[in-house]
């Protein structure tokens, strides 16, 4: 595999997280399009903070996610996981909680050609203290970095030389 590309961003794109009771409320953190081939081997790490002032200690969950950027359908298409999931407690002695993960990720066989395929940390957070409307902050500090990894081209084997004829014999 040769290093084809990296994408990187530091545009935090959430400003908050709201805290609830279930982990439904997930929100991108930090995104990244990538222009990919199927067998491409992406190698991901991302790293954003929140910071809790909301005064109870508040679960955080977050890993890394997938759509196809071209599918037609957006952010409304299907998405799917690619990394496992973290998560940790933010209590109002800890404040902020930076949220780091790496990954690999193959893409599949049977990507569609010319499709871009979009790379995102989310986040949730959730407390069985919560009451409606608060929120943790995402502070604006971030990054999500894609590596591109794919097989280098198919190298033509050098023609094979023409044969030398041997000298005719001398009379």
């Amino acid at each position: 595999m040769v290093l084809a590309s990296l994408h990187s961003t530091n545009e935090v794109v959430a400003a908050n997280l709201p805290v609830d009771l279930a982990t439904t409320s997930w929100r991108t953190m930090l995104r990244a399009v990538v222009p990919v081939t199927a067998g491409d081997l992406l190698d991901v790490s991302a790293w954003a903070r929140v910071t809790n002032d909301v005064g109870y200690t508040v679960g955080v969950g977050w890993h890394l996610w997938a759509y196809d950027a071209d599918s037609g359908q957006g952010t409304a298409g299907p998405w799917w996981r690619i990394s496992l999931s973290c998560g940790d407690n933010v209590d109002k002695t800890r404040h902020h909680m930076p949220l780091t993960i790496s990954t690999t990720y193959e893409v599949p066989a049977d990507w569609p050609e010319g499709h871009r395929i979009v790379v995102v940390l989310r986040a949730d957070a959730h407390s069985t203290a919560w009451r409606k409307g608060d929120l943790l902050t995402v502070d604006p500090l971030g990054h999500l970095a894609v590596r591109r990894w794919t097989s280098p081209p198919a190298v033509e084997p050098a023609p094979a030389p023409e044969p030398v004829p041997e000298p005719a014999p001398a009379e």
